[in-house]
């Protein structure tokens, strides 16, 4: 063979490889060759909602902030956690968990028992001035009763003396004893006024003093101790972030870890508002846990949460939904992830087919029959991820295309719709032959918003 040939012969073997690469690989024309081919089924379908949960006990022992935190007095709001156990520590009753930040109550035990001496020194003060000052009261009394006894004696003298002198001696010890009598009032006054600010500094005192000893418990309380035995599991401030070194409690959000009751266990997880309407109180969910996958357990709706809220980093609006676990697994922990399949409906003897095998034209759901590839509008019914019920339009003997098929002439054309649709009212039965172009289109919406 020549140079010519055989460079003829590599040319044309080129031209063939490149031409089999893309009939196999950039083809789009699909043959019945091709075609993927699944029964109508009919059976019992169920409708389920799918969401991942997190395990929470459904009963847990509190480990918060001291009580002494919320006492008015001190006014901390805020206190840091700076010491706490590793999380699932087994403690007892009694046994140490944290400490909470003592520099912070240690600035404010200073300041207290500064303003505490300084209230004992007004104290003080306020005690030794109403001595003083009762005590010259008393000493004016007293002069004042001497002056009177003093008017009296000269009047007593005078009994022999001119009218003038007698009554000007009266006179005198009328004032006399009016003098005792204001100063005895006077002094009355003084000695309640005198009580009463002393009684006030004695208040002060004692205010100031309940708040040191407020602090000072309060300083003792910084090291928590478990209130019960159990398993340390840490909880969330409200930021939704998990407690940890340097996280702030107060007394608004107190809880710092928590004992669970690892006997009964629930799962918290939340469901889009697209599907919330379907779950309901009561139905069956099947549980698994991501630490396990060899482990399913069976549990029920608890609870649906009736106001919607946005996660943070999110747009899409969700729903708490809480659901029990029947029984309890020593394997279970708080914290765990679940993937939660809930039941929301259980349809007896109906037909349904893969979701692939649905396709729409002005928005009419169809399939492809595997009878001459003909195009069957279908009434849709509930659907779950992987197949959907069908109402009306086909019967379990057929098959359906999982993918769209095309002949030599091209793309299938018309929809054969099926026997009876029901358009308006159940007794208003309309047959599709009987129906203008105009109509159908309208029907063929209706189905889809119906379905």
């Amino acid at each position: 063979m020549t140079k010519k040939q055989k460079i003829g012969v590599y040319t044309g073997g080129g031209l063939l490889l490149t031409y089999l690469i893309y009939y196999f690989f950039f083809s789009t024309t699909i043959t019945e060759d091709t075609l993927i081919v699944s029964k109508v089924k009919r059976g019992e379908f169920q409708s389920l909602v799918y969401s991942t949960g997190q395990l929470q006990a459904e009963k847990s022992v509190s480990i918060n902030v001291p009580k002494e935190l919320g006492a008015r007095s001190i006014n901390i709001y805020e206190i840091k956690v700076t010491q706490i156990i590793e999380e699932g520590t087994v403690v007892d009753s009694g046994e140490y968990v944290a400490s909470l930040d003592h520099s912070a109550v240690e600035e404010k035990l200073a300041d207290a028992l500064t303003a505490l001496t300084e209230k004992m020194e007004a104290f003080e003060d306020a005690k030794i001035d109403t001595n003083i000052n009762l005590s010259n009261l008393r000493d004016d009394l007293q002069s004042t009763r001497i002056d009177l006894e003093e008017k009296d004696l000269i009047l007593k003298q005078s009994k022999y003396e001119s009218p003038a002198v007698i009554r000007q001696a009266e006179l005198n010890l009328s004032k006399a004893e009016r003098k005792l009598e204001q100063d005895l009032r006077n002094y009355k006054l003084k000695k309640q006024q005198s009580q009463f600010k002393v009684k006030r500094a004695y208040n002060e005192v004692k205010k100031v003093q309940d708040k040191v000893d407020d602090i000072e418990n309060l300083f003792e309380a910084l090291d928590i101790k478990a209130p019960a035995p159990g398993m340390v599991i840490y909880s969330f401030d409200r930021m939704g972030n998990k407690i940890k070194v340097g996280s702030s409690v107060n007394r608004w959000a107190p809880k710092i870890a928590e004992l669970p009751d690892l006997t009964a266990m629930i799962s918290k997880t939340f469901i889009n508002e697209v599907d919330i309407s379907k779950v309901k109180v009561g139905q069956i969910v099947h549980i698994g846990v991501d630490a396990f996958a060899e482990k399913q357990f069976e549990g029920e709706v608890l609870e649906v949460a009736n106001i919607g809220q946005v996660i943070p980093g999110g747009d899409s609006k969700v729903f708490e939904v809480t659901i029990k676990i029947n029984g309890s697994d020593t394997d279970l922990r708080p914290a765990m992830t679940t993937s939660n399949k809930i039941t929301t409906q259980t349809l007896e003897d109906v037909i349904y087919v893969p979701l692939e095998a649905i396709f729409y034209q002005d928005s009419i759901p169809f399939v492809y029959t595997n009878k001459n590839n003909t195009k069957k509008a279908v009434y849709l019914g509930p659907e779950n991820e992987n197949y959907v019920v069908i109402k009306h339009g086909l019967s379990e003997k057929e098959s359906v295309y999982l993918n769209e098929p095309i002949n030599k002439a091209g793309q299938i054309e018309g929809i054969e719709m099926y026997d009876t649709i029901q358009i308006k009212k159940p007794q208003e039965i309309v047959k599709p032959d009987s129906i203008s172009p105009k109509a159908k289109r309208k029907r063929g919406n209706k189905m889809k918003l119906e379905s």
